[in-house]
């Protein structure tokens, strides 16, 4: 798999397919290209698809950001890297913020969004954001429990406590920081992109009214609400989420 220099940190990415417009899967808060295994098999049959682990994530350089522009950034300078001009931007929960902060500086380079699990503002509960650092065992479980729908299967949940373990707590407090200061509440309507928004009808991390008003503000947003998920709906619902992003996809 390869890696690329952007910010002058070495960045690493996965890739599928080289045929039909690129789309760049953007992970959450303390996260990896890992989230999005079943989302690039299955886009890759029409799509170029990258997905990235974002700086000190994964097998990328550190450090991390801890702002959503500075995150923002590097998404640009992956695109200037792999000489993509414009590519549909996919994020999840923090990911989303960066796609859409995107989509407002630099609306030449954004083909379309694809926002899942995400929303305008995404405030962060204090018992979160102080915990990574005093507890973070605990947190690590307090958000990995509430980032599925109720009847997490063991095994997965032990494999997303280890995959959300596996970022150090420095980034992943950079990370969740990042998010407390995201806010485009006035600004989300100025989005021109075309855009699919989606969301777990059970996510208990960013609510299904936040898609809601997502879709209610950006000019002819699709809005998908699938059953049976909570925050991490592109794994609990793998299939569903593919077929939004398919149709999407092929009408962009």
């Amino acid at each position: 798999m390869p890696f690329v220099k952007v910010c002058n940190q070495e960045i690493y990415y996965s890739e599928l397919g080289a045929q039909g417009i690129p789309v760049v899967f953007v992970h959450g808060a303390a996260g990896s290209h890992l989230v999005w295994g079943m989302q690039v098999r299955a886009l890759g049959e029409m799509a170029h698809a990258v997905a990235l682990d974002l700086p000190g994530h994964g097998r990328s350089d550190p450090p991390g950001r801890n702002t959503i522009d500075g995150y923002r950034d590097v998404i640009l300078g992956l695109l200037d890297a792999l000489k993509f001009d414009r590519a549909v931007i996919v994020g999840h929960s923090m990911g989303g913020a960066i796609a859409q902060t995107l989509a407002l500086s630099h609306p030449d380079r954004v083909a379309g969004l694809g926002l899942i699990g995400t929303g305008a503002r995404l405030r962060v509960l204090d018992t979160i954001l102080s915990g990574v650092l005093n507890d973070f065992d605990a947190t690590a479980e307090l958000v990995i429990d509430n980032s599925y729908a109720s009847g997490l299967d063991s095994a997965l949940r032990e494999r997303a406590l280890a995959e959300f373990r596996a970022c150090p707590a420095q980034i992943t407090h950079d990370d969740f920081t990042a998010c407390n200061g995201f806010d485009i509440l006035p600004r989300v309507g100025d989005i021109r992109a075309p855009t699919v928004v989606i969301c777990g009808k059970q996510d208990r991390m960013t609510p299904h009214k936040y898609s809601e008003f997502l879709a209610s503000k950006i000019a002819h947003a699709r809005l998908a609400i699938i059953d049976n998920a909570g925050h991490s709906v592109m794994i609990e619902q793998a299939e569903a989420v593919n077929r939004v992003l398919k149709e999407f996809l092929s009408n962009v």
